[in-house]
């Protein structure tokens, strides 16, 4: 008779997901004072967000009172179409391409959620997608999903780094994986591709130069030395992944039609965007993870990569 845990993992890959992992609900200690240690340096910017509810992070049972086990899904993103460096062109992160990733993951998350409590009456779930106060990189490593790169981001042995995270809390006693093992070995490419230097050391990753960060959730301006190393990013960077070496041999294109690229995001014009109105605004993103920076934003970043051309030139 197939188990629970066999069923649930089957559900999540049915419901398209790549890869399903679930770890016990323990406190995560190291971690937790990893992330301390973190925040004390200032790591987090303007993120004041991730320094709240420190000791929920740090143990799912103060999230979800009773959890045992925690569920994490892995979705692939990647589209086989390389970045392009073109005069009067801008870049923005691959996953950014298409359609926001936390509609489609939540929504699936939540069926699979609806699908659990009527299988296991009397039982308890929360979904999490890149929200919350859940640690989802150690939970990703704990489940077997993958391990945390130099780069801080996620990397399966099948499909790279190329991947979306969800989570699912659950008072289920589910039959949990073995963690995963960090392949990253001496290789340092990642830190030495960065191009503002926002990787401080392996595995720690300094947010206010990280053209990522700098480019979606900072408001304000941007410090010039650092904007003049944006090297063409004006939402998001995919440097540090394009480098990986599990990258170059292991990604493969995702079957998820609404992550492909929509009409101009592969190489926006940077003279388009930068006289983009409101209603084009809306319009052109609607759906989509650029809206997260707004059109104001968006129009700073892209005045960096210009004076970064002009500068160049």
């Amino acid at each position: 008779m197939e188990t629970l845990t066999a069923r649930v993992k089957a559900r999540a890959l049915a419901l398209g997901f790549t890869k399903v992992g679930i770890a016990e609900a323990a406190p995560l200690e190291d971690h937790a004072l990893r992330l301390h240690e973190w925040l004390s340096r200032g790591y987090q910017g303007s993120m004041q967000w991730m320094g709240r509810n420190e000791e929920k992070r740090g143990d799912p049972r103060r999230v979800l009172p009773g959890c045992r086990s925690v569920i994490v899904v892995a979705m692939n993103y990647y589209t086989d179409i390389a970045h392009r460096e073109e005069a009067g062109k801008g870049r923005i992160s691959r996953y950014a391409w298409g359609d926001d990733y936390h509609d489609l993951l939540s929504n699936r998350l939540r069926l699979l959620v609806q699908w659990l409590l009527e299988e296991n009456p009397g039982s308890e779930a929360k979904l999490y997608v890149d929200t919350g106060p859940v640690m989802e990189k150690v939970w990703a490593e704990r489940a077997g999903i993958g391990w945390e790169g130099k780069h801080t981001n996620v990397i399966t042995p099948e499909v790279g780094s190329w991947v979306f995270l969800g989570e699912i809390l659950t008072t289920l006693s589910l039959e949990r994986d073995e963690p995963a093992a960090d392949h990253c070995g001496d290789c340092a490419l990642c830190i030495d591709a960065c191009p503002t230097g926002a990787l401080v050391e392996p595995y720690v990753l300094d947010s206010r130069r990280c053209i990522s960060y700098l480019t979606i959730e900072h408001k304000g301006p941007i410090d010039p030395e650092i904007g003049r190393n944006f090297d063409g990013w004006v939402y998001g960077c995919d440097t540090c992944q394009d480098v990986c070496p599990w990258n170059g041999k292991f990604a493969r294109p995702t079957v998820e039609e609404a992550f492909m690229p929509r009409d101009g995001n592969i190489a926006p014009d940077l003279q388009t965007w930068r006289n983009m109105g409101p209603e084009e605004f809306r319009a052109r993103f609607k759906g989509s993870p650029v809206t997260r920076t707004r059109l104001e934003g968006l129009k700073r970043n892209v005045r960096e990569v210009v004076q970064e051309g002009d500068t160049a030139s």
